[in-house]
Formats: structure tokens, C-alpha cells, sequence
């Protein structure tokens, strides 16, 4: 006879040790790290009117220790999920139902696919499962979402009977390079030219740095905030982060944050910020203070590739979105979510519209693959 599982709701990620969190989370997700998300936590970024309580759902193995653990978080809207299901939401609650609050297992402001279900233990992850649903059905939630979930843990999810949601990024892949010329030498000749072209003019008159450790100081920070401010009072009218979120981040996890700055004359006009995984380059946010046509791209793309390279990275994914990313070597990747619906009406509309949302996106990504900049056999 197995013995009982016991499941709690703890009171933010805070409240459990680091040592405790990262035993489940691993090393190689900067993401899901007990130091990044509690971060947010101490800086005000989730919590108080953010619309995130964060209710991390913790099991307990027999030695009284978490043996697996869910990032999760009460929310009031749909803000900050880059998974999008406001539709969702006008449907349930046009039918006479009350969509918000939910639950949402999730890394708060971060579309990065990676695990949702942190497990020490791997027999516990049905137990976990189980208990977001026992949260979300005993709370009265409308539904529990877990957005960019590792390929792994899909089938996990799947066996519980959550629906499962696909979306699309683009990743880019490290084919042991030994420099950008040697990956520009994989492209199709009329692409290398373009990207050599977009290069050259977006340096042009401008020095690049990398900032990274111990070199990160507060004057650092307060330039990227400006940058961070511009992009986010453009693209959601309201930054997501708090200023506090960036000392934070280069107070506890400087090592994992690579800064690429672009300076004129030694005043930095634009930045991209990026997390250092195991295998991976996660680029984040990005901002600038003065418009160079094509900069973006130098420093999110062209200049994370470097990073990459010089690293030994095997991928660098740089965010949601962005088919201008394929022109630039990022490929089309299937994301994935999981969603569990305990409405039966309400789960059936949904099934049925994820069946037609996914064929879509497999034929969008067929076509996408299509248009890549690498070589055919062949072709010079």
C-alpha cells in the first residue's frame, strides 16, 4: 500500500529554502532557480496589485523535504503569459462564468520553455499534478494553466487528461560553430550578404560591449532601466519589472546575466539582456534611447549568436514571436502548454478550438521551415 502524499500551498517562493527549491528545479534553467523567482518576489514585480500571488504547490516527500514543486500563481487577468487566451476568457464569461481568478504555473514576464513540474523525485510528479488540480477545483477556479512547459513534462500533463496547446518561437541552434563566419558559411549566399550588410551599418560609428559578473554595477543597471522603460511603455504600456528587480538580479545571479551594450562616444544608446543556462542563451528584454536601423538585431540576435559560439552554447532562444527572426538563422520550435478545465462544456469548446489552432500551426511552421536562410544541397 503506498503511503499518503501530503501536498501544500506554500506562501511564496520565499518562504521555502533555496537549497529545498533547487534540489527539485536543477541547475540548468536559470528561470525556474529558487533565486530568480524570488527576486520578482522581493522587488515587487509579483505580488501587491501585480495581478501574480505567487502559491507555489509544494509535495513532500517522506523525509518531511519538497519532493516536487509547481510555480504557481493566483491571477487576475492575463498579463505577462505570452500565451494568449483572452478569447478564452470572453467566451467563458459572455457563457455566464467567471474566468479570473485561475491558476497559472508559469515563470511570470518570461515566455521560456522549461520545466513546470520542479521534481526531486519523478514518481511524484502524477501527485503534483493532482494536487494543482485539487487547488484549482477546491479554490473554484476556473481552469490551471502551465504555459511554455519543457517537451519532457508534455506527456505528463497529457496523461492527467490536460489539454494540450502548441504555439511557435524561434530558436537558434548551435551546430558546433566555431565563429559567426562559420555559421554564415551554412547560409544561403544572398542571406550571408544581407546579414554582413545589416551588421556593418548597425556598428557603424557604435562599440559593443559584453558586461557580465562582477563587472555589472549599479550604473549599469540604470541605464538598462531606461532602456527597459522605453520598450515597455511602447509594447504593454506598463513595465512588467520594477527597478528594484535589476539590482536584485545583478546582486544574486550577476554571473548568469550577460548585458550587450551598444555605446556612441562611451554613452550607452541601447542594450539586450540575456540569462546564461547550462546549454542555452535566453534573451530577454531589450531597449534603446536612440534609433540605429538594424541594432536590434545586432544586439539580440547577431550578437547572442556570438555569445553563443564563444560559450559552447547549443541554443539561443531569444523571446516570443518574431518572424524576422527566421531571416536571421532562428528556426521555427513547437512551444507547449497544458491546460486543465474542470467545466465539461467549457473543456469541449476549448478541445475543439486547440484541434484547429493546431493543425494551423503545423502548416505555419511547414511553410516557415520553407523560407529558412540555410542552404539546399547543392545551392552555393
Amino acid at each position: 500500500m503506498s503511503s499518503p502524499v501530503t501536498a501544500r500551498i506554500a506562501d511564496g517562493v520565499s518562504s521555502i529554502p533555496a537549497a529545498e527549491w533547487d534540489a527539485c528545479a536543477g541547475s540548468s534553467n536559470p528561470f525556474v532557480s529558487h533565486a530568480f523567482l524570488s527576486i520578482l518576489e522581493r522587488s515587487g514585480s509579483v505580488g501587491g496589485m501585480s495581478g501574480w500571488q505567487a502559491l507555489p504547490v509544494v509535495v513532500e516527500g517522506t523525509d518531511g523535504r519538497a519532493a516536487a514543486i509547481a510555480p504557481a500563481y493566483a491571477k487576475s487577468h492575463s498579463q505577462g503569459e505570452y500565451v494568449f487566451d483572452h478569447g478564452w476568457a470572453d467566451a467563458w464569461e459572455r457563457a455566464g462564468g467567471r474566468y479570473y481568478p485561475k491558476l497559472q504555473v508559469a515563470v511570470p514576464f518570461s515566455p521560456v520553455p522549461g520545466p513546470r513540474l520542479l521534481l526531486r523525485d519523478e514518481a511524484q510528479a502524477p501527485a503534483l499534478i493532482a494536487a494543482l488540480e485539487a487547488v484549482t477545483d477546491q479554490h473554484g477556479l476556473s481552469s490551471a494553466h502551465a504555459t511554455f512547459v519543457a517537451p519532457d513534462q508534455v506527456p505528463l500533463f497529457e496523461a492527467a487528461g490536460w489539454l494540450i496547446r502548441t504555439g511557435t518561437q524561434f530558436h537558434w541552434a548551435n551546430h558546433g560553430y566555431r565563429s559567426f563566419d562559420a555559421f554564415l558559411g551554412e547560409l544561403a549566399s544572398r542571406k550571408r550578404k544581407a546579414i554582413r550588410r545589416e551588421r556593418a551599418a548597425a556598428v557603424e560609428g557604435l562599440t559593443i560591449r559584453h558586461v557580465t559578473g562582477r563587472d555589472l554595477t549599479e550604473a549599469h543597471w540604470d541605464v538598462f532601466w531606461r532602456f527597459y522603460q522605453d520598450t515597455g511603455s511602447r509594447k504593454w504600456g506598463r513595465p512588467y519589472l520594477t527597478r528594484a528587480f535589476f539590482s536584485l538580479l545583478g546582486e544574486v545571479m550577476a554571473d548568469r546575466c550577460l548585458l550587450i551594450l551598444a555605446e556612441r562616444h562611451g554613452r550607452p544608446i541601447a542594450g539586450a539582456l540575456n540569462l546564461i543556462g547550462e546549454d542555452t542563451l535566453y534573451g530577454r528584454y531589450w531597449g534603446c534611447t536612440e534609433e540605429v536601423p538594424f541594432l536590434h538585431f545586432e544586439l539580440c540576435y547577431y550578437q547572442a549568436i556570438d555569445a553563443a559560439i564563444a560559450r559552447g552554447l547549443k541554443t539561443v532562444e531569444a523571446g516570443a514571436q518574431g518572424e524576422h527572426k527566421l531571416a536571421r538563422g532562428y528556426l521555427p520550435v513547437t512551444t507547449w502548454s497544458a491546460h486543465y478545465i474542470p467545466d465539461p462544456n467549457f473543456r469541449r469548446a476549448v478541445a475543439d478550438f486547440l484541434v484547429r489552432e493546431r493543425q494551423a500551426i503545423e502548416h505555419e511552421q511547414e511553410f516557415l521551415g520553407e523560407l529558412g536562410p540555410f542552404r539546399r544541397c547543392g545551392a552555393p
